[in-house]
This record gives C-alpha cells, sequence and structure tokens, in this order.
C-alpha cells in the first residue's frame, strides 16, 4: 500500500515537513508495511518556501535587506535543488509581521527589500523566480521591489520619486531598461490568491490599507496614487493593470511586476504543485493524507489541503485529513473532497496542546487509519 502525505503547515505549531513525519508514524502503528511518502505542501502564503526546500530538496540563502520602513531586516530566500529555481517570500523582507503592532505607515512603507531578495536570487542563478506576496506591509504596487531591481521612477524632473505608495502620485515617466536587461532570460511567477484589481472600492487599498494601518484619508491618498501608476505603467508598456484580476496582491505588487517584469499570475497551490511535480506523486497512490492548523470552510478558497484532495479526486485517489480543528458543517467534507477528517483536539488548542503537536497529529493520524482500514486494501 502506497500513501502520500501532502499537509501544509500547522501555523505555530508545526512545518508541513513535521506534520508530515508525526502522520507517517501514526499511520504506520495502523499500516506497518506501508510505503508512506511525506510531501510538504503550500498554498503561497507565508511558509511556503520552507515547504518547497523539504519537497525537493535545496537552501537557504541569507541576505540583510531593507524592511518595510527602511531598517535592515534579516531575510533570506530559498535556492531549490535543481539550482535554476528561487523562491522569494515578499513577507520576509517587506512583510506587516516585521513591524511592531500599530507602527506601520501605509503610506512609506517599501518593497524594496523584496527586490533586493530577487536580486540575490539572480546573482545565485535563479531562473525561475517563485514569489510569494501574501502578508504585506505595503501598499506601494511593488515599486519599491522594481527599482531594487533597476527600474528607475522618476518625477517631473527627472528625479527618482521617494520610496511608498504615496509617492507614487508623483510619478511622470519610468526608465525600466536596466531592469527589462536584468531579468531578460527570467522568468517570475508570483501565487496569486486574491482576484481583487489593483484600484477601486475592491483594490488593494480599499481592501487591504486599513489592515496595514491605513486610515479612511490615506486610503484615498493610496488609491489615488496607484491609480496615477497604472496611468504612467499604462502609457509606458501599453499594458492596463488597473483592473486585472489578483492585480491588487500584496498592495498592488502584483499588477505592477506584470506590467513592468512580465510575471505571471498563478493560484498559489497550482504553482507550488507545479514545482514539486505533485502529479507524478500520486501515481500508484492508495490514500492521500493532508492537513494544516484549522479545516474549515476557508480552506474552500484554495488553501493547500484543499488542492491536495481535489488533486487526489481527480485521479480517483481517497483523501482524508488531519488537522489541528476541523470546524466544518454539513456537506463540507464532500466539497473539500474529503472521505474524513481528524482533529487534534477538540475545543481551542492549548499552548500545552500546540507543544504537544507532533505526539498528538500521531495519535490523530492513528486513529483515522483505524477507522479507515476496513475500506482500504
Amino acid at each position: 500500500m502506497r500513501i502520500l502525505v501532502a499537509p501544509d503547515k500547522f501555523k505555530g505549531s508545526m512545518t508541513g515537513l513535521q506534520a508530515g513525519d508525526a502522520m507517517r508514524a501514526g499511520l504506520l502503528r495502523v499500516w506497518p508495511d506501508a510505503q508512506v511518502e511525506v510531501v510538504p505542501v503550500a498554498d503561497g502564503g507565508d511558509g511556503t518556501a520552507t515547504a518547497l526546500l523539504d519537497a525537493v530538496g535545496g537552501r537557504r540563502v541569507p541576505r540583510t535587506v531593507c524592511g518595510p520602513d527602511g531598517r535592515p531586516v534579516d531575510a533570506w530566500f530559498a535556492l531549490l535543488g535543481d539550482g535554476g529555481t528561487a523562491v522569494v517570500e515578499l513577507a520576509a523582507a517587506s512583510g506587516l509581521a516585521l513591524m511592531p503592532v500599530g507602527k506601520n505607515d501605509p503610506l512609506t512603507a517599501t518593497t524594496f527589500g523584496t527586490g533586493e531578495l530577487v536580486l540575490g536570487a539572480l546573482e545565485a542563478g535563479g531562473r525561475r523566480v517563485v514569489l510569494a506576496i501574501g502578508g504585506s506591509a505595503t501598499n506601494d504596487a511593488g515599486a519599491g521591489a522594481l527599482s531594487a531591481l533597476g527600474a528607475r521612477l522618476l518625477d517631473i524632473h527627472g528625479d527618482e520619486v521617494p520610496r511608498g505608495g504615496a509617492a507614487l502620485a508623483r510619478l511622470e515617466t519610468i526608465d525600466d531598461a536596466a531592469l527589462v536587461e536584468r531579468i531578460r532570460s527570467v522568468t517570475i511567477e508570483i501565487a496569486c490568491d486574491v482576484d481583487n484589481p489593483l484600484v477601486g472600492p475592491n483594490g488593494a487599498s480599499a481592501i487591504y490599507g486599513p489592515q496595514k494601518g491605513a486610515t479612511p484619508d490615506d486610503v484615498r491618498v493610496l488609491d489615488a496614487a496607484l491609480s496615477h501608476f497604472a496611468d504612467v505603467v499604462g502609457r509606458k508598456t501599453g499594458v492596463d493593470v488597473r483592473n486585472v484580476p489578483g492585480g491588487g496582491a500584496a498592495g498592488g505588487s502584483a499588477a505592477g511586476f506584470l506590467a513592468l517584469a512580465g510575471a505571471q499570475l498563478i493560484p498559489g497551490a497550482n504553482l507550488v504543485f507545479d514545482v514539486i511535480d505533485f502529479e507524478r506523486r500520486l501515481d500508484g497512490v492508495s490514500l492521500v493524507v493532508t492537513g494544516e492548523g484549522k479545516l474549515d470552510r476557508q480552506t474552500l478558497s484554495g488553501k493547500a489541503p484543499f488542492a491536495v484532495a481535489r488533486a487526489a479526486a481527480q485521479r480517483g485517489i481517497p483523501a482524508v485529513a488531519v488537522a489541528g480543528t476541523v470546524d466544518l458543517r454539513g456537506d463540507d467534507l464532500e466539497k473539500l473532497h474529503l472521505l474524513a477528517a481528524e482533529p487534534l483536539v477538540t475545543g481551542t488548542p492549548t499552548a500545552e496542546d500546540m507543544h504537544r503537536a507532533p505526539y498528538l497529529t500521531a495519535d490523530a493520524a492513528e486513529r483515522l487509519a483505524r477507522r479507515l482500514k476496513d475500506s482500504l486494501p
């Protein structure tokens, strides 16, 4: 019997690999002769670089870069085992979690450090850059990152505009010659799971700005600045990024990279699955086990466990899940393509539960396997 264990991280307690190893231990208590492969997955959010490293091998490359407020931060990118694929998490350099609570300024926050990470990845030999853009502190349309890669964003006097989203209102023209030359033979793929446009009532500033500290006045300033950015970019490239679905992701970084760096916007789980060759890993498998910290209706929105179970269902392979908590109703399991789901605990996990997560995960996997034993070969 071959079993594929493909969990996402259990946020705050285990990486996907740690969770998968614990599940494997529990499954082997019931099926000691089974061949169990552990392949961590992710959906393009934080933890994607770690999951891909654990799935296909490679190394972390540390860099000290510019943080969202201009102060240096210690970050890293992943160079995967093929030597040509690099994974950069925007949150590592430009993330809201890097800022003290209540101290982020979305008017001036910059993605410059993300661009420094991408530049480091190119210098290390990366020719395919996977950019995971969740968790940003920024609203600058990726302008900071693009400038770190060589783009010059100039005002009416020919001076570079300051960093941050608000300053884009002063943008007059873009000199992208150095950027184009630098990424000429590079593919940039952005893990993007939202459909918000760059501007407007459902755009980057209106929907995500308040989470980053934007007041109603700030939102109006930022939305107008991003609208002006779209106008300038449109004149420069002929690409209208104003209403592109997903262009508003990460404060408009998706739109900026789409227009000026030729990036592709790809659903996060799909992008991860392509990198790890997930379809091939399903060959000959009798059971798929997935999981995450909390399995609920939001999982249906494209999170990794849903993508895993859907891929298994398309191959006629039963899929089950182990999760920290399971908050599902009625036919939700069927919608998730799951045969069953087993929680680590009932109720809200305690600090002790989080500490004991690997042991609880192994026990939950064992309970799940015993429930399934008579119905599987």
